[in-house]
C-alpha cells in the first residue's frame, strides 16, 4: 500500500505527468524514432565492409553475400599522407575552434553589455554581413594576395574565424542567463571588464560556449572548399580534401577506364568504388561523433535559449 501510494504520489508530483501506458507508448515511439537515425549510419558502415561484386550483384544490402576490407586498405595504402592529413584536421579543427571561440565570446559580450556606447553600429555590422556577403572572387582576391593565406595553416583557419550567427546565439545567451547584478556588483568591486568577463561571466555560460564550440569543431572538421582554394602542398592537405580527392580519382579512372587502354580497364574493375565511398563516409564521421558526447548535456539548453529568445 506505502509503495502504490509512494509512486502515485511520485507520479503525481511531476509537471505534466502521464498514466504508465502512456508513458510506455512514448518510450516506444521514442526508440523506434532514435532506431531510425541509427540504421542509415549502420547501412553505410555495412556498405563499407562489403564486397564490390557483392554490391554489383545485389545492390545495396544489409546482408551482402561477400565482405571485404578493400576499400579500408585502399585508403590505408596512401601511407603517411593520410596520418599527416588527419593529422592537419585534428590541428586545424583544435586551434580554430579556440580562435573561434575566443572571437565569439569577447565580440558576443560587447554587444551584450548595454553600457557599450557603439553597441548598435556593431549589432548592425553582424547582422548586415549575415544578409550581404563579398562573393567568393573577393575573398579569394583579399584572402590570398593581401593577406597571403596560401599553403599554410592559416589559410584553413582564419576564414572560418569569424561566424555571425555564433554571435547572435552567444550574445544571446549572454542576455538570458547573466543578470546585470552580476556585473555591477563586479564593477563596484573594481573588477575591470576582461576580469568580469573571464571569471565570472564565463563559467556562468558554459552551455552556450559549449554549443558554440561544438559548431565551430564541426564547421572546421568538415571544411575541404578552404584547402581546394589555398591549398596546394601535400603538407597542408587536411583529410577531407584527400579523402575527396581520393574519391574523384576512383570515379574518374571507373568512368573513363576504356579510353586509358587495357591496363586501367583492369585497375578499375579491381576498385572498391562503392564501399570506397561508404568507407570515406565512416573515417570521416566517427572521430567527431566521438566528441559529441562531451557536448551532449549543453546542446539542449544552449540552442533552445538561443531559439526561443533571440
Amino acid at each position: 500500500m506505502n509503495k502504490y501510494l509512494t509512486e502515485k504520489s511520485y507520479r503525481g508530483s511531476r509537471l505534466g505527468a502521464v498514466g504508465i501506458p502512456a508513458e510506455a507508448a512514448i518510450h516506444i515511439i521514442i526508440g523506434v524514432f532514435a532506431l531510425l537515425c541509427v540504421i542509415p549510419y549502420i547501412f553505410v558502415v555495412i556498405i563499407s565492409f562489403s564486397a564490390e561484386s557483392s554490391i554489383r550483384e545485389i545492390g545495396f544490402s544489409f546482408i551482402p553475400k561477400a565482405l571485404s576490407l578493400d576499400a579500408y586498405r585502399y585508403v590505408i595504402d596512401m601511407g603517411d599522407q593520410l596520418w599527416r592529413s588527419l593529422f592537419n584536421s585534428i590541428f586545424v579543427s583544435v586551434v580554430g575552434t579556440v580562435m573561434s571561440v575566443l572571437i565569439c565570446i569577447l565580440y558576443s559580450y560587447a554587444l551584450f553589455r548595454r553600457d557599450f556606447k557603439y553597441r548598435r553600429f556593431f549589432t548592425f555590422f553582424c547582422f548586415f554581413t549575415m544578409i550581404f556577403g563579398g562573393g567568393l572572387a573577393p575573398t579569394y582576391m583579399i584572402s590570398k594576395n593581401m593577406l597571403g593565406l596560401s599553403d599554410n595553416y592559416a589559410a584553413l583557419i582564419v576564414p572560418l574565424l569569424v561566424s555571425p550567427f555564433n554571435f547572435i546565439i552567444m550574445r544571446t545567451f549572454f542576455q538570458s542567463s547573466v543578470p546585470d547584478a552580476i556585473i555591477e556588483s563586479a564593477s563596484i568591486d573594481g573588477s575591470g571588464e576582461y576580469r568580469t568577463l573571464f571569471q565570472i561571466i564565463v563559467p556562468v555560460s558554459m552551455p552556450g560556449i559549449a554549443t558554440i564550440s561544438l559548431l565551430n569543431i564541426l564547421a572546421y572538421w568538415n571544411e575541404w572548399f578552404t584547402a581546394l582554394l589555398y591549398i596546394n602542398s601535400a603538407k597542408f592537405i587536411p583529410l577531407q580534401y584527400l579523402l575527396m580527392k581520393m574519391q574523384n580519382q576512383v570515379d574518374f579512372l571507373a568512368n573513363n577506364s576504356s579510353r586509358l587502354g587495357a591496363e586501367a580497364t583492369r585497375i578499375a574493375a579491381n576498385l572498391p568504388k562503392e564501399s570506397l565511398r561508404m568507407a570515406l563516409v565512416v573515417i570521416i564521421v566517427v572521430p567527431i561523433a566521438f566528441a559529441y558526447p562531451f557536448f551532449q548535456r549543453y546542446i539542449i539548453s544552449g540552442l533552445t535559449i538561443g531559439a526561443v529568445k533571440g
